[in-house]
């Protein structure tokens, strides 16, 4: 059970990969999870008015997902972790991860960097080795989104050293996440609305 388990009409508007079969720990493990997954993303619209806002804190994409989660119960999570060597303890706490629920970590990656890639990755491997997690998922932007950013002379805000999915891939397929399984969904032209 692999990607083709979504609604067909997800995959129609999201490009997605996996990587550890997370499709099939999702959808049988954590089905009220894998549920809101599949509700938010088929409710997510890309708005124009949203792209060419200016920038200054989080983004209206990545305020209109982190609102959708929050109303389903999801919340925002950093883990407090420690390493124990004999008596010492040594504290090793993670970033916050954008939205928990059970044992799903999700990120939304709009407009970042593409080393916050790495964190994220580095991120769903410590918590799953440590048996805190069980999935990894990320949101981001599809590369023919530029094309778009261009066309309205936001491009330059939206430029190649940033979140996108050929910046993620290589270090999904590279093995970044270690052992925990993970579910990316690349925004694409099928969700954008001229408004």
């Amino acid at each position: 059970m692999g990607t083709e388990s979504l609604p067909a009409e997800l995959l129609d508007l999201y490009e997605v990969h996996e990587w550890k079969h997370a499709c099939a720990v999702l959808r049988e493990d954590f089905r009220a999870e894998w549920d809101d997954i599949v509700e938010v993303l088929s409710e997510f619209r890309l708005y124009r008015s949203h792209v060419a806002v200016g920038g200054g804190g989080l983004s209206k994409v990545s305020q209109l997902f982190n609102k959708a989660f929050v109303e389903r119960g999801w919340r925002e999570k950093a883990f407090e972790t420690m390493m124990v060597v004999d008596e010492a303890q040594m504290e090793t706490p993670t970033h916050k991860v954008d939205c928990v629920k059970g044992r799903i970590a999700l990120e939304i990656e709009w407009n970042n960097k593409d080393p916050f890639y790495d964190r994220d990755l580095s991120n769903f491997r410590l918590l799953f080795e440590l048996r805190a997690i069980s999935v990894g998922v990320i949101i981001t932007r599809c590369d023919e989104l530029q094309d778009i950013f261009d066309a309205l002379g936001k491009g330059r805000s939206y430029g190649g050293s940033t979140t996108h999915m050929s910046k993620l891939l290589p270090r999904l397929e590279g093995g970044g996440g270690g052992g925990c399984p993970v579910l990316v969904f690349g925004i694409t032209k099928a969700l954008y609305v001229e408004d």
